[in-house]
């Protein structure tokens, strides 16, 4: 079925780079939060800033895939796609929900310094319930996509992660990603940005993420996901 669409197909590897991303920050973040004292507001206004960030990454991420790629997959892959995408959208419901509980307790916390551990274990539910998930994806959705979905749609993922985000953040997001990303994946994904974002974000993004996590993990090279 994908021989009768129009241009070359996606290219997921963005998509495996974005979930080492997303594995390596909420795995972190229960710790940081037990870690912050009761009543350090201080502290706690560093993590809760950096958590309302990879937050609200994770909530237009699954927001885009929502719009973008379920509904291309149950229109073209029949059977193939119709077994497989009623669990990844009842997923998304449960990863929305956990993260709607999260984001709940992280806006009375962040001004306050208390109830870390009910933050802590809700964010400790939402990674188990997004490990789950984006294993699943990878195995069965990744694949789908390569045969389903053109390379100009899977693009307005991440067009659609820029719209929503604040646009002072984007140099640090694409940093974290950086960070633990191949460089050849890297340089395709930058292929068709605008020059000087090519030859600048490379350069800035990692720069930003280091100073960044200095600030929030107390080091520049905070644990990568396979170590």
């Amino acid at each position: 079925m994908n021989l009768a669409l129009n241009g070359p197909m996606a290219d997921v590897r963005d998509m495996y780079m974005a979930h080492t991303m997303m594995r390596r920050e909420f795995r972190l973040l229960p710790q940081l939060v037990r870690d912050v004292a009761a009543g350090d507001t201080e502290r706690a206004e560093v993590v809760a800033a950096h958590a309302g960030k990879v937050c609200l990454i994770l909530h237009l991420h699954h927001e885009g895939e929502d719009a973008v790629v379920w509904p291309r997959l149950l229109e073209r892959g029949g059977d193939e796609t119709a077994a497989i995408v009623p669990t990844m959208e009842r997923q998304h419901q449960v990863i929305e929900g956990a993260l709607h509980e999260a984001t709940e307790l992280l806006t009375a916390w962040r001004s306050t310094a208390q109830g870390g551990d009910a933050l802590a274990d809700a964010l400790d539910r939402l990674l188990t319930a997004l490990l789950e998930h984006m294993a699943l994806e990878e195995k069965e959705i990744l694949p789908l996509a390569e045969k389903y979905i053109t390379a100009a749609e899977w693009k307005l993922l991440g067009e659609h992660g820029m719209a929503g985000s604040p646009k002072k953040d984007l140099p640090l997001a694409f940093g974290m990603v950086m960070y633990e990303g191949d460089p050849e994946v890297v340089k395709a994904v930058l292929a068709h940005a605008p020059l000087a974002a090519r030859v600048i974000m490379p350069i800035v993004g990692p720069r930003l993420y280091a100073s960044h996590a200095r600030r929030v993990y107390g080091t520049s090279t905070p644990p990568r996901v396979g170590t």
